[in-house]
């Protein structure tokens, strides 16, 4: 369908393309691939029709179109939500006036016979069924489902463009796009600025209802989904393999290994001539031998080993100072702005060294309440710190607050302690600020390398509570590897507000969903999470599209009431496996209240015997020490046992007791 020939392009003198060719064919998949720099953005915008390559064509067929979505591009924010997507079926009243201009045509024309009445009543008979196709899809019907699909809510749909962010302008500009059905879709980090629930929409449209995709992102759940062919860009060529990103990477190190063993046996043989042309470069009798060596070597095609990802840092931070066993109690949290109740009786309790997920909707709540965990904002309810809690936030603004007159090594050597500070460069490399990237004024920065010079910079400082918001929206996959096994071997408690379910799988053990003006707890990894939650979303967003659900809102009500109703003492008919498993966890929660009950008691002893010996006039530093000490001992007993209180409390909830 569409052919790339002989490509090349340089900048400079730097060569990025070097004379490739390949095919797009109808209703390929494929996913773009390689380092940042390597060309993936350039590709897309040279198929697009956007930039013409120093050598070689793109040949397009004149009935093909191609949908490109880029990272940045300007919008106008001059109409609403769905007035802006409506433009996208500007094109069938452009072809009813075609139509129409060639009905008039066919009316005066009289040649009969000639092949160009054929050809026109040819073209009159095509673009009328294509019109008839157009016109038969409900075109409001599928701009609903999309904006819904893409995380937009009814309420949005008539408000000004100008009042949403850059992300929420890009899903609209995406909307568009699918919409369009163009033959061929050029996608540049298209989940950059959607949600999981938005790119688990996305990954089924592009599955069931594209034609073909080319797609670039560093979200590597994503592309696994949805692409079934890989073409990876390194050192100007193109490798093309015809699997998804999981298989290519092992295919891909198949390859590297037997590029390494056909390079040192190319290098064994180039030095074994080049040691027979010293040793006898002076000898009469050999010089025949040695001209002809000379000749071989200088035809000697040489080997290039594709570039290995070679930093598998075991990136190491330093060690979290201990906070106490709770370092976050929030109960009966809310937060409204004005009439608008963002969350509210939000109530959950993080344990030390604990790594959980927020995720949901954007405007469900996420940011907010790391806002209010920041003591940034105003709140209703009761928010608590642990003991020694140190927090190091990551926020979408940190890349603001470095000081753009350091250098990108000093930024992070004024802040890395110990054994760290010999690794600086290693860490840099890791996270693509490698050799002279690394002596950069941090003012010449562009936008996605501040943030990830401010993600190494807060790494690197001593804390035990991290909070990273969005992490990962401009690391590539290697970096994100880097960070995500930091991560993993820190020792201290994390919170992770993200949508990048790669990023999350095996990394947090607890999900926290914000939606519907509450927050709930996830027991579980973030795929537990997303397969529990499936079937809900489903069925809400097809209530929520349903013609019935538009027109009659009372009976949508009701029926959802009646279904609650149903569903109410179904949930709690349990297999007889299940009431086992159910009366076990009881039996675990109502021990540990019994364990919790015995050490606070305990404790008190303790603290009440010191306090004996102090009233009978046993006086010292170290008493007093003792005191203190069995005083907090008595407080943590306590925590232990509210914590098993409300677990047990949970557990009932749940089995509806």
């Amino acid at each position: 369908m569409i052919s790339i020939n002989n490509l090349s392009i340089e900048f400079s003198s730097h060569v990025l393309f070097d004379n490739i060719n390949y095919v797009i064919n109808p209703k390929d998949k494929i996913a773009l691939v390689g380092k940042n720099g390597a060309g993936k953005s350039t590709m897309l915008k040279i198929i697009a029709g956007l930039q013409r390559p120093t050598e070689g064509s793109v040949s397009v067929p004149n009935d093909v179109t191609i949908g490109y979505l880029p990272q940045q591009m300007v919008l106008t924010d001059n109409l609403t939500v769905v007035e802006e997507v409506r433009k996208v079926f500007a094109h069938i009243a452009d072809m009813q006036k075609r139509l129409d201009k060639m009905s008039q045509e066919l009316s005066e024309r009289s040649d009969y016979e000639s092949e160009e009445y054929q050809q026109l009543i040819e073209r009159v008979s095509n673009l009328t069924e294509e019109l008839a196709l157009a016109s038969s899809e409900n075109c409001e019907a599928e701009l609903e489902k999309t904006l819904l699909g893409l995380g937009f809510v009814r309420e949005d749909f008539n408000r000004p463009t100008s009042e949403f962010s850059g992300g929420w302008r890009m899903r609209i500009e995406l909307a568009k796009l699918l919409l369009r059905r163009p033959d061929v879709l050029l996608l540049d980090e298209p989940t950059n600025h959607l949600d999981i629930e938005s790119i688990q929409w996305l990954e089924n449209f592009l599955i069931t209802k594209a034609k073909a995709v080319v797609l670039v992102s560093h979200d590597k759940a994503f592309i696994d989904n949805v692409t079934s062919r890989t073409i990876e860009i390194n050192l100007g060529k193109i490798y093309d393999y015809n699997v998804n990103y999981s298989k290519f990477l092992v295919l891909r190190q198949e390859r590297i290994e037997q590029q390494m063993r056909a390079y040192h046996n190319q290098q064994k043989q180039i030095a074994d001539t080049e040691e027979f042309i010293e040793r006898f470069r002076y000898k009469a009798t050999k010089s025949v031998q040695v001209q002809s060596r000379i000749k071989q070597l200088a035809k000697i095609e040489r080997i290039e080993v594709d570039e290995l990802d070679n930093s598998h840092l075991s990136l190491r931070f330093p060690p979290a100072p201990r906070s106490g066993d709770f370092p976050l109690i929030v109960d009966d949290l809310g937060k409204a702005y004005g009439d608008h109740q963002v969350f509210d009786h939000a109530t959950f309790t993080l344990r030390r060294g604990e790594k959980v997920a927020f995720v949901g909707k954007n405007g469900e709540g996420k940011s907010t309440l790391v806002k209010c965990i920041m003591g940034e904002i105003p709140f209703t309810g009761t928010l608590k710190l642990g003991h020694n809690v140190k927090i190091g936030y990551f926020a979408q603004n940190q890349a603001q607050l470095l000081d753009e007159n350091l250098t990108v090594f000093d930024t992070i050597d004024r802040v890395a302690v110990g054994d760290i500070r010999l690794k600086i460069r290693d860490i840099l490399g890791a996270f693509m600020f490698g050799g002279e990237a690394s002596d950069k004024k941090v003012k010449v920065l562009s936008g996605g390398e501040k943030t990830r010079l401010a993600m190494i910079r807060l790494l690197l400082e001593p804390v035990n509570l991290l909070i990273l918001d969005e992490p990962t929206n401009h690391l590539d996959m290697r970096s994100k590897d880097v960070l995500k096994q930091a991560i993993a071997d820190f020792d201290g408690t994390v919170i992770i507000v993200s949508h990048d379910r790669e990023f999350l799988d095996g990394l947090v053990e607890k999900v926290y969903e914000f939606g519907g003006g509450q927050v709930r707890e996830c027991l579980g990894g973030i795929y537990e999470f997303l397969e529990k939650k499936r079937l809900s979303s489903l069925r809400e967003l097809e209530l929520s599209t349903s013609p019935t659900a538009k027109k009659q809102p009372e009976q949508q009500a009701k029926a959802k009431q009646e279904k609650a109703a149903e569903e109410a003492p179904a949930a709690k008919k349990l297999t007889y496996a299940e009431q086992r498993e159910r009366d076990k966890a009881l039996k675990r929660a109502a021990k540990k209240i019994e364990e919790a009950e015995a050490l606070v008691t305990q404790r008190e002893q303790e603290l009440a015997d010191i306090e004996a010996k102090i009233s009978a006039g046993e006086v010292s530093n170290e008493i007093f020490e003792s005191h203190a000490k069995a005083g907090k001992a008595v407080e943590n007993a306590m925590s232990e046992w509210e914590l098993a209180q409300m677990e047990f409390d949970d557990l009932k909830k749940l089995y509806g007791m």
